[in-house]
């Protein structure tokens, strides 16, 4: 930030030259975070409740951001071709006001498939509130109070005693998210695809902060690299 900040200066004409010219940051060594499975998943929803559990799914499943499941309107989801379009987020706006707008780049807006079964479990969520598809402009998730959600509200009375009673202390939203860039590079989905189902300008983000080495991928290499260098040596003992 300091060095954006007299490169600009250099731009400007405000200064001669850059201070900050010449001096090598350290590397940034990523926190490696948790990668939830199948199961964890599972258990979480359980102690999430029928009116949030979607919302976690569609975090693992679809790669949504929180403020963008928060900001789902019904108007976007489309049953008869199980896909579901990202186009407004909740955000935090001046005064910590939360605010609903676009995502703030235009590869944020994209239109995802859905599983058949998840598609299901959004339907069965809007049944169980009572809407339909006359309800364009409804929030798929509200409050208890039936407004828009406010994070640090719902983090602290919803996300962290359900993680903490799911056996997942520590697991943020966006772990959701991490897992989900993971599963697309395990399962050798394209980069291109899983970028624009991130919805990532650059698809180096993709790479370098999402996805994440598993045990899983780990021994996969393993594995290839003992087919390909060492099975010759079985076949050609005597």
């Amino acid at each position: 930030m300091v060095r954006a900040v007299f490169r600009f200066a250099v731009d400007r004409d405000y200064l001669g030259r850059s201070p900050c010219r010449g001096i090598k940051l350290p590397e940034v060594e990523q926190a490696t975070r948790p990668v939830v499975n199948g199961v964890d998943l599972e258990r979480l929803a359980a102690e999430l409740g029928p009116n949030h559990a979607p919302m976690a799914y569609l975090g693992a499943v679809l790669g949504l951001r929180w403020g963008e499941c928060a900001g789902l309107r019904v108007s976007r989801v489309d049953f008869l071709r199980s896909t579901l379009a990202v186009a407004e987020q909740i955000t935090r706006g001046q005064g910590g006001r939360h605010v609903s707008g676009p995502p703030k780049s235009q590869a944020g807006r994209r239109t995802l498939a859905m599983p058949t079964a998840l598609a299901a479990m959004v339907t069965e969520h809007l049944a169980r509130r009572g809407l339909t598809g006359a309800d364009a402009d409804a929030l798929v998730f509200v409050s208890e109070q039936g407004g828009s959600l406010r994070y640090e509200r719902w983090r602290r009375n919803v996300w962290l005693p359900a993680a903490l009673r799911a056996g997942l202390e520590g697991l943020t939203f966006h772990d959701l998210r991490r897992a989900n860039a993971t599963a697309l590079v395990l399962d050798g989905v394209d980069l291109k695809t899983a970028q624009t189902r991130l919805g990532h300008s650059d698809p180096r983000l993709t790479l370098a902060v999402y996805a994440q080495a598993t045990s899983e991928a780990d021994r996969a290499a393993a594995d290839a690299l003992g087919r390909r260098f060492l099975d010759a040596r079985a076949i050609n003992a005597p």
